[in-house]
């Protein structure tokens, strides 16, 4: 256990994997090593713990002048994100750009196939290369890490063909190593878990619009603010299936009134039925309609697919 001494009061974080203080603390200099020759740097900035490893890391290698970041503001970007990394920039002091995205003008990003992401990211960087050139800055990062090798990933496509680089791969470091240097460091993000996109709520096949995003973010606004946390509200049109980490089901489903309000926040953001997912929270769940029949399938066959009765065991919260 490290902990984490950034901020008000002092927090334990448990890593996942045996990464000691020595190991990463010679990790982080390896990725400072990484970043000091390429002099400038501007880092696609989210908030979460590995980009802002990277741009922080950035920071001390090079200076503020030297190492802006940079968020691309969309309708898949949740409000309270936005806040979040806005004051995460400030007390790191680190020099933050809001960009806006319009990823959602475009018809294959819409249509979320399997490769929605790849979309996403192209409109994202297409917007950070030319900032960069106005900025007089030559390297785009990002906080991919070693881990993301292994998962469905196709924004990584869209950064290669955009010649952006990854310093966290060069240095080497996965997630568990990301989050041992982001806690010695006492990054007040180090144990966030991670929150991607609200469109990676919405099943692959059923296309992606202002409206769902926003009952989606309506939706998990209401979780929130009941005080749970690390939960996906996943949008099957009028079934939201709700996961949750295995230690806050209990809480859920043994307070009544607790329940009765969550069901009431849900359906007051336009859900019919609120179902609870049996087997709780997992990053990426939505994956699996990449797998049926060993392809997509757009459309309705995809909604069917991922229905209660197919792959997902689902409960119904009650009434």
């Amino acid at each position: 256990t490290i902990r984490l001494n950034g901020g008000a009061g002092r927090m334990a974080f448990p890593m996942t994997q045996a990464v000691d203080m020595h190991q990463a603390h010679r990790l982080y200099e390896k990725l400072l090593g990484v970043l000091r020759p390429r002099t400038r740097v501007l880092t696609a900035f989210s908030g979460g713990v590995d980009s802002t490893l990277v741009a922080y890391a950035a920071r001390q290698a090079l200076g503020q002048a030297n190492a802006p970041a940079a968020i691309g503001d969309s309708a898949s970007l949740p409000r309270h994100e936005l806040e979040q990394a806005r004051r995460l920039a400030r007390r790191l002091d680190l020099d933050l750009i809001e960009i806006p995205v319009d990823e959602q003008d475009d018809p294959n990003y819409q249509r979320n196939a399997g490769d929605r992401c790849y979309f996403c990211k192209t409109h994202l960087y297409a917007r950070l290369h030319a900032l960069a050139a106005r900025l007089n800055v030559p390297y785009i990062a990002s906080g991919a890490n070693l881990d993301d090798l292994g998962d469905h990933r196709p924004g990584l496509q869209a950064a290669r063909e955009a010649q952006v680089i990854q310093p966290l791969w060069e240095a080497g470091l996965d997630k568990a190593s990301v989050r041992a240097v982001a806690a010695l460091l006492g990054l007040p993000n180090a144990d966030k878990p991670a929150s991607p996109c609200l469109a990676s709520r919405i099943p692959h096949g059923t296309p992606v619009t202002l409206e769902r995003l926003r009952q989606i973010e309506q939706a998990e606004n209401t979780l929130r603010e009941l005080g749970f946390a690390g939960f996906r509200v996943r949008h099957h049109e009028q079934v939201a299936r709700v996961e949750l980490p295995w230690d806050q089901v209990s809480r859920l489903m043994e307070d009544d009134a607790l329940r009765r309000r969550v069901i009431q926040g849900l359906k007051q953001a336009g859900y019919l039925f609120v179902t609870l997912d049996l087997e709780g929270f997992r990053s990426g769940s939505g994956n699996v309609l990449l797998t049926v029949k060993g392809r997509l399938e757009p459309g309705p066959a995809a909604v069917e697919a991922h229905a209660p009765a197919g792959r997902t065991v689902a409960a119904r919260l009650g009434e």
